[in-house]
């Protein structure tokens, strides 16, 4: 900042000053132009009074008149130092002292550089008005006068003039006109002809060749910059439009900064002051600023299971480092477990319906929109276990293809959901319709699309059972419960093929009838543990026999038909108490409120019952997969896919059970499992690490360095060292008690 204040104060006053001698330079040239323009109508005076005329100036009688009269034209003009009039091929030359001979003229006044025979050549050949630079004349003092000549032929302007008008100028007037353009100022002042020739020298501390002052002619007009006589210089040059001569200006460079020194040392000083302010302020900052860098680094310590490292352990590592690992490592894991946490969303979507209930962040980290105005889920199967490779492998490209599948010409977008049964996917369309035709036109459009996308997956034909179209995404529990019942309805139909709920015989056999894929979708919800759906059609049926009013025989039997689809299903289920739960005579005696109020206190049961069954069930697989992993640890091969297939469910499922009933996900525990090992065999043989880390299945021995020293603190080979050396301790010490 301080470097940028004073540069800036430099050039402003650089360019202040330049400009103003640039201002000054121009006023000196409309001065100049002014007196030679002057000069120039003084002659065009002469040459048309009569009493310089040739007859008039030769003869006697009026010669001293034209003396008198020149005299008078002389003082018109303060820079005329001497006026002189010359007729061609005379031998006399006239000025306001009297009259000459051209030889005692030339005696009289002794141009230096000027011979005699080109000063009479010049006289008697000029056309044009011309400037004779630097003439040295010696004067009757004997002292030399630096003067210039001016010559004007009479009559101006004429292709044929008969004689010359010669003013003679001391330098010193023009150079006066000139010299206040520099003020205090060392440099140079020139006044050059359009030839290049210089006809004023005003210098102040240095001097310019000859050579070196025709070059600046060339110059552009303005301000430029210049080397001269080894040294930057600031050259203002002005050009005049009426005689072609150059005004020009060269100063040094470096008084510009010698005109700055008291601006210099208060941006010393403010440089000074603003180190010395923004060094404690820095500190201040940073102490402040640390706090919460120190306690990041506490948490990123004690969320990996380490210690904050101290002293030099400190000192090799920086904080950012540790927070850029921690959050590394922390990002691999979501990256590896995100997968996993999209599918279980999408289950509990499946499952409980509410999707604007559920989290909007967690539904933009997985990139799901549910925004559109129709919705149905589906139930897609091949009937084939996933057991054999070709099959896993096929099974993961369906996942693939059906993770998220777009048909724009048909405006939907699809998501893929595992289930745990491997032959089992799901699929939760959203689409919007074109207002042209029935939404279920589109939905069967939808569903022929996605099952020639499958067909150009999979070998086998999958069958497909598709769930009513609903308006909201909040129902897709409702619509899951129905594809799941229509593909259980497949049995009756030819393999692979697809089966819409909606197509199912929805028209009881009279009228008051429960529909059939009722009771077929309240079976569905019942073994799905899904006590919201399951409410939602009892609480239907009820509400219809309270509108129809049938009679008491025919309300008993649609009441033992939806009994009995509940009790049918709980049999299936392995519930057995579940009739004795609920006695079926009460039916006789209990109003149709009491009868619903039972129903649904049974249906709860049910489905209560489920939730048991499959937590049991969940956590007899959790056991059974975690006593298999005890086993298998050791095989290198071992992954959460191939557990998977073994115990006959979805990865995603054993995932998301392993980490509710273990704690751990299904990574750390393999990896806590195998460290154990390494510890003990670390403990108890010499065998080389890379050795001891194969044996326990992992194969990338810089990488399992890696993970040991951030859970222990150590490396394997410091641990082993430093349990060698507790040991040795504890044996010495139990040795002196002895």
């Amino acid at each position: 900042m301080t470097v940028f204040i004073y540069q800036n104060a430099v050039a402003n006053l650089r360019t202040e000053i330049e400009q103003s001698r640039l201002d000054q330079l121009t006023q000196a040239k409309v001065i100049v132009d002014g007196r030679i323009k002057e000069l120039s109508e003084i002659a065009s005076r002469i040459s048309y009074d009569k009493r310089l005329t040739p007859y008039r100036v030769h003869d006697p009688i009026f010669s001293g008149e034209a003396i008198q009269s020149l005299d008078q034209y002389k003082s018109t003009s303060s820079i005329i130092d001497e006026i002189l009039l010359y007729f061609h091929k005379d031998g006399k030359i006239y000025s306001s002292q009297g009259l000459y001979d051209l030889d005692v003229f030339a005696k009289a006044f002794n141009f230096q550089n000027w011979p005699k025979d080109k000063l009479f050549e010049d006289l008697n050949t000029v056309k044009f008005p011309s400037m004779r630079p630097e003439i040295a004349s010696k004067t009757s003092t004997s002292m030399l006068q630096r003067m210039l000549a001016y010559l004007v032929p009479i009559t101006p302007n004429n292709p044929t003039p008969h004689g010359t008008v010669m003013y003679l100028i001391k330098e010193s007037e023009l150079s006066d006109l000139i010299g206040s353009v520099l003020g205090n100022y060392q440099g140079l002042t020139y006044i050059l002809d359009s030839a290049g020739h210089i006809l004023v020298d005003n210098r102040q501390g240095e001097a310019l060749s000859g050579s070196g002052a025709k070059s600046l002619i060339e110059l552009p007009a303005g301000i430029s910059e210049r080397t001269i006589n080894g040294k930057p210089h600031s050259v203002v040059s002005v050009k005049s439009d009426t005689n072609g001569w150059t005004y020009v200006t060269a100063m040094p460079s470096s008084q510009f900064f010698s005109s700055v020194l008291h601006v210099r040392s208060f941006m010393i000083l403010l440089f000074c002051i603003t180190v010395l302010v923004g060094a404690a302020a820095a500190l201040l900052l940073a102490r402040m600023q640390y706090r919460p860098i120190s306690n990041l680094v506490e948490f990123a310590a004690s969320s990996s299971g380490g210690e904050r490292p101290q002293g030099a352990a400190a000192a090799s590592g920086n904080e950012l480092d540790r927070i850029r690992s921690a959050l590394q490592a922390y990002s691999s894991r979501i990256d590896l477990q995100e997968p996993f946490a999209r599918n279980h969303f999408l289950s509990m979507v499946l499952k409980y319906g509410n999707v604007q209930s559920l989290s909007p962040e967690l539904q933009r980290t997985f990139e799901l929109r549910f925004d559109r105005a129709h919705h149905f889920a589906a139930v897609i199967g091949s009937g084939a276990n996933a057991g054999t490779p070709n099959e896993r492998e096929e099974r993961q490209e369906l996942i693939q293809l059906l993770n998220q599948i777009e048909f724009p010409e048909l405006h939907a977008i699809g998501y893929g959901v595992e289930l745990p049964q491997l032959d089992q996917l799901a699929l939760i369309v959203s689409f919007d319709s074109d207002g042209r035709q029935p939404a279920f036109d589109r939905l069967r459009e939808i569903v022929e699309a996605v099952r020639a996308s499958l067909l150009d997956v999979t070998e086998d034909i999958p069958s497909i059972g598709v769930g009513t179209c609903y308006g909201s995404p909040d129902q897709l529990n409702q619509s899951f419960i129905e594809a799941c019942s229509a593909f259980e309805h497949r049995a009756s139909v030819e393999p692979g093929s697809v089966t819409y709920f909606e197509k199912l015989s929805d028209a009881p056999n009279q009228a008051d009838w429960i529909p059939g894929n009722a009771l077929m979708k309240l079976s569905q919800s019942l073994k799905q543990g899904s006590f919201d759906v399951a409410a939602q059609i009892i609480e239907s049926a009820m509400r219809n026999l309270h509108a129809s009013r049938p009679s008491a025989l025919l309300t008993r039997c649609i009441c033992f038909d939806l009994l009995n689809t509940m009790l049918r299903t709980a049999s299936e289920l392995g519930l057995h108490g579940a009739a004795q739960d609920f006695a079926p005579a009460a039916i006789y005696g209990n109003s149709l409120d009491e009868l619903e109020r039972s129903f649904l206190t049974l249906a709860s049961r049910i489905c209560g019952q489920v939730e048991q069954n499959v937590q049991k069930e969940e956590q007899s697989l959790t056991d059974r997969i975690s006593a298999y992993i005890d086993e298998h640890y050791a095989d290198h091969s071992l992954s959460l896919e191939s557990v998977a297939f073994t115990f006959s469910v979805s990865p995603s499922h054993v995932s998301r059970s392993f980490k509710e009933k273990i704690g751990l996900n299904f990574i750390q525990y393999i990896w806590q499992k195998r460290l154990e090992q390494v510890i003990v065999q670390l403990r108890t043989t010499s065998d080389p690490l890379k050795d001891i880390i194969m044996r326990v299945g992992y194969q990338d021995t810089p990488n399992f360095t890696r993970k040991f020293k951030k859970e222990t603190g150590y490396t394997p080979g410091q641990y082993r060292k430093l349990f060698s050396e507790n040991e040795q301790a504890r044996h010495l010490s139990e040795t002196d008690d002895e």
